[in-house]
């Protein structure tokens, strides 16, 4: 294990803050290392891994199509590509145009240009909180200023408002706003749920001053919440919806379903080389039949509700507050979270932080009730500990 990650010290970019284990093969919610040590895992790639890691099926499709067409550009028609497409633009009544892309990032981008010749205006406006990727757009429309300010200046015309505010939202639009993006749930910004009257609120504004709604389900999609997608909680139709993550099973992917009033984008205004390749498009047809044939969106909410139960159910001094919906749970600590989430991974459970203090569990959906009870060990062996000294605090 030293060998493997000395190298990848030495070549890699340095851009990723690194633990010293080597992961090398992993199985539903577990994973091991190159020594053979077994980790759960909370973590799932940051919310890829719902289907959990080297799912039978998905590596089945994976294979096959491997042996048949890799890549295909989409100056041609495909076969997988045909059947994803028409499955994609089903998923939410009136969103059935889709732009395939490689990554969350890749689709906000795709989004924003979009929504910009659609309009005719350039103006975006993005919550507090929020994050919508690293690339320069998205990361116009990201709030943190850890992640923006190295960058600036960033691309012109996008406004921040407060979360959850509509009044402020109203405030920050204006004549040349083209439109507005928001998450359902904000995960890296801590685990922030949106009011159902808020989101309502939101898309009514959109829909009154002509500005179009973008919604970022690159983290919450896919069942994750407890339904599919995030959107169904609260019956919002987006203008534009951004998936990707988990869309296909580990395997890069990104795509935009886009509405009526998004207009057909001429040939030639975006693309993508790798978008929509025969192999991604097969992952996420087997990803999306084991989401269907197993409810993976129902157990998330059912294993979510419980999960939520049982932590809020901890007294501890460390803990300030628990947040989450279906299999998305942030845990607000009174403290910085890099000690306790170095103390679970001690004890062989892999999470995740969403800012300074808050400790973020995205296990994959098929997390068994057996499993789930030994990270709430680990959970409650780790919070019921004392707080830090007050240089951590």
């Amino acid at each position: 294990m030293t060998d493997v990650c000395a190298t990848e010290a030495a070549y890699s970019s340095g851009v990723y803050a690194k633990h010293p284990i080597a992961l090398v093969r992993g199985e539903g919610a577990r994973l091991w290392d190159l020594e053979g040590r077994e980790y759960l895992d909370c973590m799932a790639g940051h919310g890829v891994a719902n289907l959990g890691h080297a799912h039978p099926l998905v590596a089945a499709a994976i294979a096959e199509q491997a042996q048949r067409l890799i890549t295909c550009h989409e100056a041609f028609c495909n076969d997988q590509r045909s059947a994803l497409l028409q499955r994609l633009g089903s998923l939410v009544p009136g969103l059935d145009r889709v732009y395939l892309c490689n990554s969350g990032t890749e689709a906000v981008e795709a989004a924003i240009k979009f929504a910009r010749l659609t309009t005719g205006r350039a103006g975006i406006v993005a919550a507090m909180r929020g994050f919508h990727g690293r690339t320069l757009g998205a990361l116009s429309a990201t709030w943190n200023k850890h992640y923006r300010e190295p960058f600036e200046p960033l691309v012109p015309g996008f406004r921040h408002f407060p979360y959850n505010n509509a009044a402020a939202l109203e405030q920050a639009m204006d004549e040349e706003t083209a439109a507005v993006i928001l998450e359902i749930v904000q995960g890296e910004g801590g685990v922030h749920l949106g009011t159902p009257e808020f989101l309502q609120a939101a898309q009514d504004l959109c829909r009154r001053r002509g500005v179009l709604l973008i919604i970022d389900e690159v983290q919450t999609g896919f069942g994750r919440t407890g339904k599919l997608l995030a959107i169904e909680h609260t019956g919002l139709t987006p203008d534009l919806l951004c998936v990707a993550k988990s869309l296909a099973g580990g395997i890069p992917m990104g795509a935009v379903l886009m509405g009526p009033a998004v207009a057909a984008q001429p040939a030639g205004t975006h693309g993508s080389t790798f978008g929509g390749n025969p192999l991604a498009c097969a992952a996420a047809l087997a990803t999306l039949e084991v989401m269907a044939r197993d409810d993976l969106p129902g157990q998330a909410a059912r294993k979510g509700r419980y999960l939520l139960e049982q932590l809020r159910a901890i007294d501890s001094p460390a803990v300030r507050e628990v947040r989450g919906l279906g299999l998305m749970i942030g845990i607000e600590l009174r403290h910085k979270v890099a000690k306790s989430l170095q103390a679970m991974l001690e004890r062989g459970v892999i999470a995740l932080p969403a800012g300074l203090t808050v400790l973020r569990l995205l296990p994959p959906l098929v997390i068994t009730d057996e499993q789930l009870e030994r990270v709430l060990t680990v959970l409650r062996e780790v919070l019921a500990g004392t707080l830090p000294d007050a240089d951590d605090a």
